[in-house]
């Protein structure tokens, strides 16, 4: 059984207080080819409008004239993020298109038709819709070039209806 993290008490003689266990968030990590970081950033921001919100470099450059290797890089897209890794930075790992991906994302539009577009646009490869993925609400489906399949489901955006009572006159 493994020992709990517990907190000194401020008084003498006192049993130690439990320290409660606390997640505070879970992101999804995709991970790609050595030196591919920069090309899915890239694929994630005009294929999807995904917006980087940070990253590490690899320290080690043989030249300070070389452009820095992006080890993984922080996205944020539809509200969640998700992490870009790059496999040779993670030993005993492998990528979504060696491995064929496990992980499907799922994205709400109120587009499918456009949002398949823009991908293929991108670089990913349209993939058609099964009849059970239909009967789900999935309208359409691309996988990327790194090996994940995005699925997109069609959701409306409602109007909003100016209540007239609330208005001055």
């Amino acid at each position: 059984m493994a020992q709990e993290d517990v907190t000194p008490a401020a008084t003498n003689g006192a049993a130690p207080v439990e320290t409660p266990l606390v997640f505070t968030e879970i992101k999804q990590m995709l991970i790609v080819e050595a030196q591919k970081v920069g090309d899915a950033v890239t694929f994630y921001k005009s294929a999807f409008g995904a917006i980087e919100s940070g990253h590490s470099l690899y320290p080690k450059r043989k030249l300070d004239q070389e452009l820095p290797h992006v080890l993984s890089s922080e996205l944020n897209l539809a509200g969640s993020s998700f992490v870009v890794c790059d496999v040779s930075s993670l030993p005993g790992f492998s990528t979504a298109k060696s491995e064929g991906s496990r992980v499907n994302h799922l994205l709400g539009t109120n587009n499918v038709e456009a949002a398949v577009a823009k991908a293929v646009d991108a670089g990913a490869v349209k993939v058609e819709v099964t009849e059970a993925e239909v009967e789900l609400g999935f309208k359409g489906k691309v996988t990327d070039p790194f090996g994940v399949t995005w699925i997109f489901e069609e959701k409306k955006t409602e109007n909003v209806v100016e209540n007239d009572e609330n208005k001055e006159v």
